[in-house]
């Protein structure tokens, strides 16, 4: 019987394969990226499907890795695209001023003034560091000065945006051409 994930945690995604014997080539969303393997069995997303990993090495940014019952390279190539979750309670309480991500999507968004701004869509890295989405496409450094305060009881962020973050699009150019034309 399939299990029902209650409070899934997205560990990593399979992005290709290696090789014709079945190995897979897994982005990790762990800290520490071969630890994607050492939680224990992984799911798909809703639950259906069970993959045991074994990790064999990491190889440019990805980690290589068996996953039991998937034998040569059509059967992997399979897999490519899926995602791997976890429960959440099998994860390791994160540390003071750690935060999973997943414990952070959907917690409500409010300025520092109180000001509610919307909701935590997710939190990505795209290379500079860690960033907040908010609904409406708003993205927010996930640093101490932008984001002074989580509260995950509480239910909410604190953010202190930059200059400017929440100026609609434009505001900018149109006040460089009214100074051209005084």
């Amino acid at each position: 019987m399939p299990k029902r994930l209650e409070n899934p945690v997205r560990l990593g995604v399979i992005v290709g394969v290696r090789g014709i014997k079945g190995e897979v080539r897994i982005k990790s969303f762990t800290d520490d990226p071969v630890a994607v393997g050492a939680y224990g069995p992984l799911y798909d997303k809703t639950g259906a499907r069970r993959f045991d990993l074994k990790v064999t090495g990491t190889q440019k940014g990805v980690v290589l890795a068996r996953v039991d019952g998937i034998n040569d390279r059509t059967a992997a190539e399979a897999l490519k695209k899926t995602e791997l979750f976890i429960e959440r309670d099998q994860l390791p309480a994160p540390e003071e001023d750690e935060f999973y991500h997943s414990d952070l999507e959907g917690l409500q968004a409010v300025t520092v003034s109180g000001e509610r701004i919307g909701k935590v869509v997710g939190v990505f890295d795209f290379g500079a560091g860690p960033v907040v989405e908010i609904t409406g496409n708003v993205m927010v450094p996930f640093t101490r000065a932008a984001v002074p305060e989580v509260d995950i009881e509480g239910g909410k962020v604190v953010i202190d945006p930059p200059e400017g973050l929440f100026d609609p699009p434009g505001k900018e150019e149109d006040e460089s051409v009214e100074d051209e034309t005084t």
